[in-house]
């Protein structure tokens, strides 16, 4: 089962979560715990956690979709409480220095049994892709990447499930036809549209909210 439980997003889903303009998640599937991006500011994503009950010193991996400051300002913070965990980077983004391992990516490929990367598209950013039993879901930061390249990536691996995350500027609805779950968060500018085109598949983000798939 695939666990993803939002830490960090502009809209909080609970009074006692700090929402804040960036993104962050708590991945959890096939025995491994990612966290997915770090927000932009530390302090608020180590509160957030520890007000969710998330140790940083369980995490195993963290995932990082591109460099902007909205996804990568926690990481200091972050490897500051954990540094014994694997980075995994887009080639774009370079400084880490104090994880106990960085990987860098610039095609899709596998990164453990049911964890892939899209590889950075568009010289800007990667997706983590996780397999479920119901399919692939596609995990994404703010989407800078083409959509179609996005998917195409993840289909190197499976038929796409779902997506989650930051849609930023999307609105090639065409290409969600065939998904069956659709969370978009942070930065996307469409989200009333495409809660409206796909009533089925759409559900809301912000932080606190879990999704089990």
């Amino acid at each position: 089962m695939l666990r993803i439980q939002i830490i960090y997003d502009n809209t909080s889903g609970k009074s006692n979560l700090k929402a804040d303009w960036g993104f962050a998640a708590l991945v959890e599937a096939h025995e491994r715990r990612f966290l997915f991006d770090t927000g932009a500011n530390g302090e608020i994503l180590l509160e957030n956690m520890r007000t969710l009950n998330i140790d940083p010193k369980t995490i195993s991996d963290v995932f990082i979709s591109h460099g902007h400051f909205d996804h990568t300002g926690g990481l200091s913070h972050f490897l500051n409480e954990n540094s014994n965990v694997l980075v995994h980077l887009p080639p774009s983004f370079r400084g880490v220095r104090t994880a106990r391992e960085v990987k860098y990516y610039d095609r899709p490929e596998q990164i453990y049994p049911g964890f892939y990367t899209t590889g950075e598209l568009d010289q800007i950013e990667q997706s983590l892709i996780v397999e479920t039993k119901r399919g692939l879901v596609v995990i994404a930061g703010c989407s800078h990447a083409a959509m179609d390249k996005m998917l195409d990536a993840a289909r190197n691996f499976g038929t796409v499930y779902g997506i989650i995350g930051g849609l930023h500027g999307f609105n090639r609805y065409d290409l969600f036809s065939a998904l069956q779950w659709i969370c978009p968060t942070h930065c996307t500018q469409h989200i009333q549209e495409i809660a409206k085109r796909f009533p089925k598949a759409y559900v809301e983000g912000g932080a606190g909210r879990v999704f089990e798939i």
